[in-house]
């Protein structure tokens, strides 16, 4: 016998555990961005939402959001109007973990967002 003898095994057996290892970091590292997409999107939406309704108060405004945050799976935390902008907080539940995903946006006129200096 020679002392190589089933050496081949062990080599199979590793690279099946790394390739599975490395599977499964791929998907847990793809279900965590999908995460965060979907509660930026949410954020995005519902931030938009309330900027839109800013002419009809503060309480519709934030309502649109809310109804807005909740039509695309999210929870709406906060929503601050400031003058014309609409800033809202969602949260998203994690497919990973037993914690939520949170995500800002803000919404509003342009003219808000360049300062005077960019505007000639």
């Amino acid at each position: 016998m020679h002392s190589d003898s089933g050496s081949a095994t062990v080599w199979w057996a590793s690279l099946g555990a790394l390739l599975w290892f490395v599977t499964l970091a791929v998907l847990v590292t793809a279900a965590a961005r999908l995460d965060r997409d979907r509660a930026t999107t949410a954020a995005d939406l519902a931030a938009l939402a309330a900027a839109a309704r800013l002419v009809h108060g503060t309480e519709r405004a934030c309502a649109e959001a809310r109804d807005t945050a909740e039509a695309n799976e999210a929870s709406l935390e906060s929503c601050v109007i400031t003058g014309s902008t609409a800033e809202v907080v969602v949260s998203v539940p994690s497919s990973l973990a037993d914690r939520d995903v949170l995500a800002r946006a803000r919404a509003g006129p342009v003219h808000e967002a360049v300062s005077s200096e960019e505007v000639e």
